[in-house]
């Protein structure tokens, strides 16, 4: 046990690997509540189980969120099913490593956070507005990170549309038709019993989307983020008895995840040569032979017009 304590520790101390800690805290939250079902469940107290899975879920109701706000953000990193976290965190790491390579670890951050609000406004509003929906309104709620995931997938099809994956029994298939998949079986079960998760997958499937294309234009959503995370960063940043050693620390630190140092807009516009020589790279082996300052160099000459 203190074996898994120390390499838990260990990547989260690491900078550059946020879709490992995003995995690893939906992991933990899952079996906490886990461990709280199984607890409450045999000393016949069910009913704090669901009290504390409710502080979490995002309710359609306005009139509950109001008392509930954090549960816009609590819903995308709660799950009480094993399936239900196995496919998103499976999905999420798939498509969530293309984008890592591409376009750096805050980007999956910012595609997650922004995927899952954007998923649950969606739901609300919709639920709220069209009568359809005002039947179940008091009883809905939500919880699962299939929008945050949703939002990291379609923006790495939107980025890579040609990037292929292997799949059991159906070989290799472009990534661009595995998120239009998920989108028309999203967008058919928008009627069904879990309506309002499907509304969710869209709303984060637009995030994803007009993410890529606006970074690829210049504008990166995004950016309220990163501020939040670089105060969060600096809140728990240990500081030094030194004042020399501090200046130090400052000068290493500005290259973490939450700088700019690790996005693209830090790496040099590659010249027509570096860019033939990736391309040719590309076709010979393909987009997974590239290196990751390779991968960002492609992506930075893209976004000049």
């Amino acid at each position: 046990m203190s074996n898994i304590v120390d390499d838990i520790k260990r990547e989260f101390s690491k900078s550059e690997n946020s879709l490992v800690k995003i995995i690893l805290i939906n992991t933990a939250v899952f079996l906490i509540l886990l461990l709280a079902k199984i607890i409450f469940t045999l000393s016949q107290s069910s009913n704090i189980y669901g009290w504390i899975i409710d502080l979490l879920r995002l309710p359609a109701s306005t009139s509950e969120l109001a008392y509930r706000p954090w549960t816009l953000i609590t819903y995308f990193f709660t799950h009480d099913d094993i399936f239900h976290i196995l496919f998103n965190m499976l999905f999420l790491y798939w498509f969530g490593k293309l984008v890592d390579e591409y376009l750096g670890a805050k980007r999956v951050i910012a595609l997650y956070m922004l995927g899952g609000i954007f998923g649950g406004m969606i739901y609300i509003v919709i639920y709220n507005l069209l009568p359809y929906f005002q039947p179940h309104l008091e009883q809905s709620r939500m919880l699962g990170a299939s929008a945050a995931a949703f939002a990291v997938a379609v923006g790495a099809s939107t980025l890579l549309p040609n990037y292929t994956f292997n799949l059991i029994f159906l070989g290799p298939i472009r990534i661009k038709f595995i998120a239009l998949f998920y989108i028309i079986l999203s967008l058919a079960q928008t009627v069904g019993p879990n309506a309002g998760g499907n509304l969710a997958h869209l709303g984060g499937a637009l995030v994803g989307y007009f993410f890529i294309k606006l970074l690829q234009n210049g504008t990166d959503l995004g950016r309220p983020i990163y501020a939040i995370m670089n105060v969060w960063s600096r809140l728990f940043r240990k500081r030094p008895s030194m004042q020399v050693t501090y200046r130090q620390k400052e000068v290493y630190r500005s290259t973490s995840v939450y700088s700019a140092a690790s996005s693209p807009g830090t790496i040099e516009m590659p010249d027509q040569t570096e860019i033939d020589t990736i391309l040719d790279k590309i076709s010979k082996s393909g987009y997974e032979s590239l290196t990751k300052e390779e991968k960002q160099k492609l992506f930075k000459a893209s976004q000049q017009k």
